[in-house]
């Protein structure tokens, strides 16, 4: 999700910056532009759209600055558009600046630099920082000092490349919560938000560090801390290949897109909450421009297959409990040959990580044309989905490029959770207390996703017990039954080992009958109020001869004499613990494909986007 690149040397920096960009496209983006420096002026040329659509704007024009910056942009503030790529300028562009993150208080910023006689052109956050920059800079006349003192007045996330016109032989840059890397060449050195766009050009590199600032120039680097004190260390030097260098280091895809899931799920609500005083107290989402009618919605519908199904399972039970709307979840290869009952006030959500996926687009075809307002929940800026839905909220999860979702999956979920919390505040089903609770809630799931993480060894180990099971079958209530439905798909898709999931209270209607001792149980319990009731079901198959797991948030001990072995997940509320009970299961099924030989990024008969019925 977006991508820097910077470069400064003795080259002209036009094609770098753009071989470069082309290195990072695997990270999603909806527009992209570079800022080079001539000699005399600052050049700015963006593009809507793919990075061809940059380079067409390029084609016949040589720019002979050696010096630049680039970015691919996905949209957080302000919708993809020319104006709002980057780089952004102050008003004179005379700087220039790339940004990767979210300034939580860019508004306010603003509205401060409007009453200093500022105009602004775009919608992004990005603007506010070129133009803080700049009002720094007219008092001190030097580039670093103005970075500086614009770091200290930033709230939230930043990786930043700054160009100024009066400085021509250097490039300052900045990180918090954000990753750059730093390549150093010969007489020249490079800039980028991943290894990948620098494998050509060097293997010797600085990884940026928390709150650390830098200044490039064409024959050494400077590295700094965060007060401005200048420090050295010694370079990294990269040994992956460029492939491996895209895993960041991981065996697989689908491995470091599990451990992606914190700042995914982080890039994916920021932009969502409403501050004040710095807490969250409601949910603003830009792309709905708050004329969905919650108040007089009849009922939602939701449709979508596989993996986005099963995150509209749980939103199912989110919408009754937050909202008191009735729900239907529908998978969409099924919905239209049902003659479904669609009515003109039903809110229609489609959910689709692609945007493409067939079965999906004719959900929403059949609805639309009944009436329906339609909400669209994807991973992909321009998709089909998203031009043909009446409002798109997108996730922001990055590029996944296993088969397997993984951090699509919870990014989906998580706008889903919030569109209930949004339709409960309208509707006045939830109190203020109960909504400042809940999102200070999933603020914590980012630091309590790392948490379970930094226990995947425990995960691997059970993996390699269990990994030649016959038979795997997950069982739980209420919000955990949802739950159940992915962690089993996760495992049938990358290990190829039989998996079911039921809920729990339907194993004595029929499941039972196929547990014995080659069976896994894995029960999921992060509701207190139905544990007794799960571990009855626990101890029903204990009996039979399974072996059992429980994934759960319990303290107490309820679980210690019915399961064999116990994964604790950290306390939440139980309404959005799926967010939290899937990273075990996600890591299970992961190293259980590991185990059996399996490319876990590319299981069998199975593609990313389903573009057929």
């Amino acid at each position: 999700m977006c991508g820097i690149v910077g470069y400064v040397g003795n080259e002209l920096a036009t094609p770098i910056l753009i071989e470069s960009l082309k290195k990072l496209e695997y990270r999603g983006y909806d527009s992209a532009g570079i800022a080079v420096l001539d000699g005399e002026n600052i050049l700015v040329r963006k593009a809507k759209g793919a990075l061809k659509e940059l380079e067409k704007r390029l084609a016949g024009e040589t720019i002979k600055g050696s010096i630049g910056i680039g970015h691919t942009r996905w949209a957080t503030h302000g919708e993809p558009s020319d104006i709002n790529a980057h780089p952004q300028t102050n008003v004179s562009g005379t700087i220039a600046v790339v940004h990767n993150g979210i300034i939580e208080n860019y508004l306010q910023l603003k509205e401060w630099l409007q009453a200093q006689g500022v105009v602004f052109r775009s919608q992004t956050d990005t603007e506010a920082i070129a133009n803080l920059i700049n009002y720094f800079y007219v008092q001190s006349g030097d580039i670093f000092d103005s970075v500086l003192q614009t770091l200290s007045k930033l709230e939230g996330s930043y990786a930043l490349g700054v160009l100024c016109q009066d400085f021509p032989d250097r490039i300052v840059v900045a990180r918090k919560e954000s990753p750059l890397v730093i390549g150093l060449g010969k007489g020249e050195n490079f800039l980028a938000s991943d290894v990948p766009a620098l494998l050509s050009h060097t293997r010797e590199v600085y990884f940026l560090e928390e709150k650390e600032l830098a200044v490039l120039y064409a024959d050494h680097v400077d590295l700094f801390g965060s007060d401005g004190t200048k420090h050295s260390r010694q370079p990294f030097h990269v040994e992956w290949d460029a492939s491996s260098a895209e895993k960041g280091g991981y065996p697989h895809f689908m491995l470091k897109e599990i451990h992606e899931q914190p700042k995914a799920i982080t890039d994916t609500l920021r932009p969502r909450l409403v501050q004040k005083n710095g807490k969250a107290v409601d949910i603003h989402f830009e792309e709905l421009k708050e004329d969905v009618d919650w108040k007089g919605a009849g009922r939602v519908v939701i449709a979508a297959c596989g993996t986005a199904s099963y995150a509209g399972q749980i939103a199912k039970y989110a919408f009754e409990k937050f909202a008191r709307l009735s729900t239907e979840v529908d998978i969409a290869s099924e919905y239209r040959y049902r003659n479904p009952i669609i009515n003109k006030n039903d809110i229609f959500i489609v959910i689709s990580q692609s945007g493409e996926t067939a079965d999906t687009l004719a959900a929403l075809r059949l609805a639309k044309e009944a009436g329906s307002k339609i909400i669209a929940i994807t991973n992909c800026v321009g998709s089909t989905v998203s031009r043909e839905a009446d409002y798109v909220i997108y996730t922001r999860a990055g590029a996944e490029i296993s088969v397997a979702s993984t951090k699509a999956y919870t990014t989906q979920l998580l706008c889903l959770y919030l569109l209930a919390l949004k339709a409960g505040i309208e509707r006045k089903t939830i109190s203020q207390s109960e909504c400042e609770e809940s999102l200070l809630a999933l603020e914590s799931v980012p630091k309590k996703m790392e948490e379970l993480l930094k226990n995947e060894s425990a995960v691997q180990k059970l993996a390699s017990r269990q990994f030649n099971k016959q038979k795997i079958f997950y069982i739980g209530r209420r919000f955990d039954s949802a739950s159940c439905l992915e962690s089993a798909l996760k495992l049938k898709e990358v290990s190829y080992m039989h998996s079911e999931a039921f809920a729990a209270g339907e194993l004595k209607h029929g499941p039972i009958a196929l547990v014995d001792k080659t069976t896994l149980v894995v029960a999921i319990a992060s509701d207190p109020e139905l544990y007794e009731k799960t571990k009855s079901n626990i101890v029903q198959v204990r009996t039979r001869g399974a072996y059992t797991l429980v994934i759960t948030q319990d303290k107490g001990g309820m679980f210690s004499d019915a399961a064999d072995e116990i994964i604790q997940i950290p306390q939440i509320k139980s309404e959005f613990a799926p967010l939290l009970t899937i990273i075990p299961a996600q890591l299970f099924a992961y190293y259980c494909a590991a185990l059996r030989g399996n490319d876990p990024d590319k299981p069998r008969n199975l593609a990313k986007s389903v573009t057929v019925e």
